[in-house]
């Protein structure tokens, strides 16, 4: 892990600073609620310095040849791919995702973001000649990334990785409640030769270090990943800038499984994937939409998934979940599953309270409601934990219908028996992504929502262009 002295500094052109007015802030172990580190929150002025070192790095770094860029991204890649054990291991303590999750999937993530950016850079092509006109992509300028704490390094690499591929720089601040691998992360920068002022860390929380980052003058993109309210409030503080923001927010994904399916398989596999990470993934299957003729079905394999779903420390090896990441993520579940019940769910499964045995880290019951209706707030609220609701549908039509009665549109599930018409019904769905029958997402292709699930796109070459502004130079030729 990072020296534990970084942990109160933050790292601005190319160096470890102490803050302007040091605030103290515990990172909790959320297994064990115990301090594992402290950092210290930042100000308005440290803001302003990491800015500084930016836009004056951008002078240079946006001028340096694609072919640089690539190496520089090698050479992270490189680095990264040394430390990954180190990563998993700090990620899996900062946010108590269980090891065997992090080794495979929490900290792997990043690598990949960095491998798919070279990929597309390796064959982007930044200018284009149409007639007498030059069609160049630039880089945008400085960038301020605000990124959540529920996949660190997935959300982190896929801003930082295309931010330097297309010679922007950029201020970081990484969710405070887990920030440690963030610092990780500054130390492979760092050590793989990043030019000073390129990238900039700076800790702290929303309403001070977030919104100047937001309205800062000299920040000319800001890129958030978080709540669909902290997106509204970043949009608002950069509004007077006219800065471009991107945002990927919140979700409330459905799982339409349709009568053809294969009943038992779809079921376990969607009640897994909606546990997954303890259901703290904002693309999570958290409604599994089920024909009425099958529910009693659906409910007996929802049922017995969940009750197979092993508890455990993230330290362990295994297959099982871990905690919730914070206290304030556990009391919101807590609060939603008596919610559920108080507003007549059918409870199946779970419940609230801490699983059998644990009396001690913000671990939540796997959970399953039935009988759930559209107008119930677990049908319409992002729960962030391992809460599956069931619902019932008549018809298809019935079925896409209620899939798309909500205000967010980030992912949906699709399973079939006929691939056809799966494929019929995802095209139907007002969301950003749809994995049909099973299908896993897909690094190369592009991540984001429709409606209050955010605005444009990661990944891929379309997460690529965000970081770009298209220039028209008339009369080149």
């Amino acid at each position: 892990m990072p020296t534990n002295h970084h942990y109160n500094t933050f790292y601005i052109d190319g160096h470890w600073v102490e803050p302007t007015a040091p605030k103290r802030y515990s990172v909790i172990n959320p297994a064990t609620e115990v301090e594992i580190a402290a950092i210290s929150l930042g100000s308005v002025m440290d803001v302003n310095r990491a800015v500084a070192a930016a836009r004056k790095a951008f002078e240079f770094y946006s001028l340096t040849p694609p072919a640089e860029r690539l190496e520089q991204l090698e050479r992270i890649a490189e680095v990264y791919r040394r430390r990954m054990d180190e990563m998993a291991e700090t990620i899996s303590r900062e946010m108590g995702a269980p090891i065997t999750l992090a080794r495979t999937a929490q900290a792997p993530a990043g690598l990949a973001h960095l491998n798919e950016t070279m990929t597309v850079l390796r064959n982007y092509k930044f200018e284009e000649l149409k007639g007498q006109t030059l069609m160049r992509r630039e880089a945008v300028g400085v960038c301020g990334l605000i990124t959540p704490w529920n996949w660190p390094m997935n959300q982190i690499v896929a801003k930082v990785a295309p931010a330097l591929a297309t010679g922007c720089t950029m201020v970081l601040k990484p969710s405070e409640l887990a920030p440690l691998s963030a610092f990780l992360l500054a130390e492979i920068i760092h050590e793989a030769g990043v030019p000073p002022g390129v990238f900039n860390l700076v800790n702290g929380d929303g309403p001070t270090v977030g919104a100047a980052m937001a309205c800062h003058p000299h920040i000319d993109m800001i890129s958030f990943t978080g709540s669909t309210r902290g997106g509204i409030a970043v949009a608002c503080a950069a509004a007077p800038t006219v800065k471009r923001v991107t945002q990927e927010l919140g979700g409330k994904s459905a799982h339409v499984i349709l009568e053809d399916a294969d009943i038992p398989r779809a079921v376990t596999q969607g009640v897994q994937a909606c546990f997954r990470n303890s259901g703290q993934s904002c693309n999570a299957p958290t409604r599994m939409l089920v024909p009425s003729s099958k529910t009693n079905e659906v409910v007996a394999v929802a049922k017995r998934t969940a009750e197979a779903t092993v508890v455990g420390l993230p330290s362990s090896d295994g297959s099982h979940i871990g905690p919730l990441a914070n206290r304030q993520q556990f009391e919101k579940v807590q609060q939603l599953i008596n919610i559920g019940i108080e507003e007549g769910a059918d409870l199946v499964a779970g419940g609230p309270g801490r699983p059998e045995g644990w009396a001690t880290g913000y671990f939540v019951k796997p959970t399953v409601f039935a009988s759930v209706r559209t107008d119930m707030t677990i049908a319409r609220e992002e729960i962030f934990g391992p809460v599956l609701s069931i619902m019932t549908y008549d018809d298809e039509e019935d079925a896409i219908q209620i899939a798309n009665d909500t205000v967010y549109g980030l992912s949906a599930y699709v399973s079939s028996g006929n691939s056809e018409r799966a494929r019929s019904v995802a095209k139907r769905l007002r969301c950003g992504n749809v994995h049909v029958n099973g299908a896993r997402v897909d690094f190369s292709a592009c991540f984001g929502g429709y409606k209050q699930s955010g605005n444009g796109r990661e990944w891929g070459v379309s997460g690529l262009e965000e970081f770009l502004e298209l220039k028209a130079i008339f009369g080149y030729s």
